[in-house]
């Protein structure tokens, strides 16, 4: 058998040569004996590659006796306990689906880079998006030592565009809602800004009209929320009970539900890639383009981080006045005079 790899020398550094490819990689030593064993190990592999996996399972089982029975569901359901309820809810329904059947039972220290190539082919992004996750989480175990995908071999994400719902759009949407409970939580959605299922599960509790304020804190991140009570606000709020689950149906709806809901009356009304999460979209531009200063946006919709609050607002359109209006605005009200110690 022809060797795989032979060994050179350039500028005091020892390279070796893949005589197949003629790829050259350096070997990271000037020491001639140590560059000798890392070649001879290669081609040791290369040669024997059977032998050596039967060494690896010894080596390893040694050290730790239930490698060779971790399979890749093995990492999946180490994943579905971690994080909040709804992350393992998530992580549950995608691994469940027939997407990951290929790889499901196959050993960790069997599977190689053509099991994940083959498996991304024909897969989602959001799985594809998730079988990423899925090779982290085990490298972050420490149950692969390597990775098995190199980080350039991972499909770009390319996230679908999300826009605001429009005024002309919400009051078309109201058209087309089925049931008074429906109409008012979007209205509410709207007034508020709200994700689809902390506005679904707000309380009557929630509201403390001395201060004419909504506060409550976010399901999916914990962050505490809270939004002035408006006028058109008030409006929506008189209609709904003053005590328990404002939206009692809705409430107790999946968020699927509420989803599938939305999409048809959009359907209906004539209006395509939207859904519920744009109504925060919406709010965050309208924030933005009123000039309300960024931490009370981020107040009233819960967001922890400036960059997530940019991302919801980036398509808002602002129109910056004049120089002349804000000269004249100075003209009119000039600073008062500093003060003349006695």
């Amino acid at each position: 058998m022809k060797t795989k790899l032979t060994l050179f020398r350039r500028n005091g550094i020892y390279y070796s040569q893949d005589s197949t490819t003629g790829k050259q990689k350096s070997l990271g030593t000037r020491d001639q004996t140590t560059a000798r064993k890392l070649v001879e190990a290669t081609n040791e592999a290369h040669r024997t590659p059977i032998l050596n996996l039967q060494l690896a399972r010894a080596y390893l089982s040694a050290s730790d006796p239930a490698f060779l029975l971790r399979t890749w569901q093995t990492v999946m359901d180490q994943m579905k306990t971690r994080g909040r309820e709804s992350s393992r809810a998530r992580y549950a329904s995608v691994f469940g689906t027939a997407a990951f059947d290929p790889i499901r039972n196959k050993p960790l220290l069997e599977t190689a880079t053509a099991d994940f190539l083959q498996l991304m082919i024909d897969a989602k992004p959001s799985h594809v998006f998730y079988l990423k996750c899925l090779h982290g989480f085990a490298l972050s175990l420490g149950w692969i030592s390597i990775p098995i995908v190199a980080p350039n071999l991972w499909p770009k994400h390319h996230p679908k565009a999300r826009r605001g719902v429009t005024l002309e759009e919400h009051e078309r949407l109201l058209t087309f809602a089925k049931g008074a409970e429906w109409n008012l939580y979007l209205q509410l959605l709207w007034e508020t800004g709200a994700a689809q299922t902390d506005a679904a599960i707000l309380k009557a509790e929630d509201i403390d009209w001395q201060t004419r304020t909504i506060t409550y804190f976010r399901k999916k991140t914990g962050t505490r929320a809270q939004i002035t009570i408006s006028k058109k606000l008030e409006t929506v709020l008189s209609h709904l009970p003053t005590i328990g689950a404002l939206f009692p149906r809705i409430s107790q709806e999946e968020a699927h539900v509420r989803s599938k809901r939305f999409a048809y009356q959009s359907l209906l009304a004539g209006i395509s890639d939207l859904t519920l999460h744009c109504y925060r979209y919406a709010w965050a531009e309208r924030a933005n383009s009123a000039g309300m200063p960024e931490r009370f946006a981020q107040a009233a919709l819960g967001h922890s981080s400036t960059a997530i609050h940019h991302a919801y607002a980036k398509k808002a359109i602002v129109i910056a006045p004049s120089l002349e209006e804000y000269e004249n605005k100075m003209k009119s009200s000039p600073p008062s005079s500093p003060s003349v110690p006695a």
